[in-house]
C-alpha cells in the first residue's frame, strides 16, 4: 500500500467526531434532566416554607390546639397583640424609623457616592479603607459611646437617636454601592449638559439621577430593611414603651417562665409582613441595583 492511500485512513483515526453545539437559542442546561433541577429546588422550598407555615399555624390556630391545620381558624392573637400589646404604635415607631433611615441614608449615601465617584482626592484611597474597615466593627461595641452621646445632647428616649444611629451605620456600605454604581454612568453624559448650559447640580439631577434608580432602590431597600429588624438600638435608647419599635414588642411578648405561641408567632406576621410586600415590588430594581453597584475586581 503506498503512503498517500494509507495517509487518509490514519487522518480518518486520529480526528475526534464533532461536539454537537447547541441550537439557537438552546442554552447550555437545556440537556439536563428536568427532576436534576425541581428537586433540589424543591427540598430548598420545603425547608424555606415550613418555618412560615409553623408560624402560620400558631397564629391562626385557637391556644391550646395542637392541630396541624389551622381549622378552626381565629384571628384573636392578631387582635390581642394588636391592641392589648400596643403593636399598633410599636408599627407606626418601626415605619417612621424606617421611612426616615431610608430618606437620610439615601441621601447622604448619594453624595458621597458622587463625590468618590467623580473627584480625586489625596485620602480618597485611605477613606475607601475606612469605609469598607468600618464594616467589621460590630455595633455593640459602640452602645455605650453612643449612649454617652445621645445623654449629653438629650435625645434618649427619641427615635431621632435610632435613626441617626441606623443611618450612620448603613452610609459605608450604602456609599461603596452607590459610588460603584455612579461609575458605570458615563461621564460624557454629564460633559454634554455642560456644554449645554448646565451646572454640575443641574446636570446630575438631569442626566445622572434617573439612571441610578435601581441603585438607589437596592440602597434604600437595604437601610429599611435593616432598620425595621435592628434590636439592639432601640433597646438601647428607648425606654419608653410608647417609643419601641416592634423588635422590642417582640421581645415583650417572652417571659420569664411562659411565652405566649399564639401572640408571639401573630406579632411576627405583622413584623414580616411589610418587608415581605416591599421586596415584592422592588425586587426587579433590587437584583439590578446589586449586581451594578457590586465592587469590580
Amino acid at each position: 500500500m503506498s503512503i498517500k492511500e494509507a495517509t487518509p485512513v490514519v487522518s480518518e483515526a486520529r480526528t475526534s467526531p464533532p461536539s454537537p453545539r447547541p441550537k439557537a437559542g438552546q442554552r447550555a442546561w437545556d440537556d439536563v434532566p428536568r427532576w436534576q433541577i425541581y428537586l433540589p429546588l424543591s427540598i430548598y422550598l420545603l425547608f424555606t416554607l415550613i418555618p412560615f407555615y409553623w408560624i402560620l399555624l400558631f397564629a391562626l390556630r385557637p391556644t391550646g390546639s395542637t392541630s396541624l391545620v389551622p381549622w378552626p381558624m381565629t384571628f384573636a392573637h392578631f387582635e390581642k397583640v394588636w391592641t392589648e400589646r400596643e403593636f399598633g404604635t410599636y408599627f407606626q415607631n418601626s415605619v417612621l424609623v424606617g421611612v426616615a433611615t431610608l430618606v437620610m441614608t439615601t441621601l447622604v449615601a448619594l453624595a458621597g457616592g458622587y463625590a468618590l465617584a467623580r473627584f480625586d482626592f489625596r485620602i480618597k484611597r485611605a477613606f475607601m479603607l475606612g469605609l469598607l474597615c468600618s464594616q467589621f466593627v460590630p455595633g455593640a461595641l459602640l452602645l455605650v459611646p453612643l449612649f454617652e452621646i445621645f445623654a449629653k445632647i438629650q435625645m434618649i428616649n427619641s427615635l431621632g437617636s435610632v435613626i441617626i444611629a441606623e443611618t450612620v451605620f448603613q452610609l459605608p456600605l450604602s456609599i461603596i454601592l452607590i459610588s460603584n454604581f455612579i461609575k458605570n454612568v458615563p461621564p460624557s453624559l454629564e460633559e454634554a449638559a455642560w456644554v449645554d448650559g448646565c451646572n454640575r447640580l443641574t446636570a446630575f439631577r438631569i442626566v445622572v439621577l434617573p439612571l441610578l434608580r435601581p441603585g438607589l432602590i437596592a440602597v434604600g431597600s437595604f437601610a429599611f430593611v435593616h432598620s425595621w429588624n435592628h434590636f439592639l438600638f432601640a433597646l438601647m435608647f428607648l425606654n419608653n414603651p410608647e417609643k419601641q419599635t416592634i423588635p422590642v414588642g417582640l421581645n415583650t411578648l417572652m417571659g420569664a417562665d411562659s411565652v405566649d405561641l399564639g401572640a408571639l408567632a401573630a406579632g411576627g406576621i405583622i413584623a414580616a409582613v411589610p418587608v415581605v410586600l416591599v421586596f415584592a415590588f422592588i425586587q426587579k430594581w433590587l437584583i439590578t441595583g446589586f449586581s451594578a453597584g457590586a465592587v469590580k475586581g
